[in-house]
């Protein structure tokens, strides 16, 4: 039952992870087999797909890289982290992550590049989303990792989405805006930039707020409507939930707090329909009080 568990939870992970490899076998398939841009062409994003309404350029550059060694570094990355997101964060809201990092990265890489030359491909904004959103979780949780595969290195994520900020804001100001890309590199910083804003948003916004609206202010203290309660007056109905037999608000509060749990651990994808029909009737007697 776990493993089953296991599978349904990562299965956008997969499929998004399959997208991207098939995406670049075909791309080597015509570009060394055949000999021809012409995937490449349709399917990579640049100024002038754009202007000539290939709109569909903005969903598919994630599925070309330049090389092998690209696309690698892409796909274990964000196999490595979308496992850990997903207990948290939840399949729909990663599936969302990835759509919004592509499109937003996409659009601010044209809105730089709308005049010039060029082209960008690979999966990096939606790896910079996924990594923005996994620092702001796990900010200092240690984690080590192999520097060319060679020097060990430990340290903690946000110390690395700093540096990914930096080095990502230089390259923008310096290299990207001006038009004069560093020697041997053309990184679009600007994509990685929106991806980054798009992780952070989330976080801050949909992520932490839902917390806000359901978790007390502190741990040690109750919530708003748990501190005094009142006498209810014979006019007012009382508030009634059918969760394992129990109407009482000693009862509403337990099964909140397990479901708090449980979301904290599994993400609110993991939430059944009882659960989920269970936090919007606490949050319309939040909205009451």
């Amino acid at each position: 039952m776990r493993d089953d568990y296991r599978r349904e939870r990562t299965s956008f992970l997969t499929w998004l992870l399959s997208a991207i490899i098939a995406g670049f076998v075909i791309q080597m398939v015509f570009s060394v087999w055949i000999e021809t841009p012409g995937f490449e062409s349709i399917m990579a994003l640049s100024a002038g797909a754009i202007r000539h309404g290939h709109v569909w350029t903005l969903l598919t550059y994630p599925l070309l890289h330049t090389n092998v060694l690209h696309v690698l570094v892409v796909v274990l990355s964000i196999f490595f982290i979308g496992r850990e997101l997903v207990t948290h964060v939840g399949e729909q809201r990663m599936a969302w992550l990835a759509l919004l990092a592509t499109v937003v990265g996409g659009l601010a890489w044209v809105a730089v590049h709308f005049n010039r030359g060029g082209e960008v491909v690979g999966a990096t904004p939606i790896l910079w989303c996924y990594f923005t959103v996994f620092a702001c979780l796990f900010a200092n949780r240690e984690i080590s990792f192999l520097v060319f595969f060679v020097l060990p290195i430990t340290t903690r994520p946000k110390y690395i989405l700093w540096v990914m900020l930096g080095l990502d804001a230089v390259g923008f100001l310096f290299s990207e805006l001006p038009g004069k890309n560093f020697v041997g590199s053309d990184t679009p910083h600007s994509a990685h930039l929106a991806a980054l804003l798009v992780g952070w948003l989330y976080y801050r916004f949909v992520h932490e707020s839902a917390w806000r609206t359901l978790r007390p202010r502190a741990d040690v203290e109750l919530p708003r409507w748990m501190k005094r309660p009142k006498k209810i007056s014979a006019a007012t109905p009382s508030y009634q939930v059918n969760v394992g037999g129990g109407s009482s608000r000693e009862d509403l509060r337990a099964q909140v707090d397990r479901i708090l749990d449980k979301i904290n651990s599994h993400g609110f994808g993991a939430l059944t329909p009882e659960e989920k029909r269970v936090l919007d009737e606490a949050r319309d007697l939040l909205s009451r009080r």
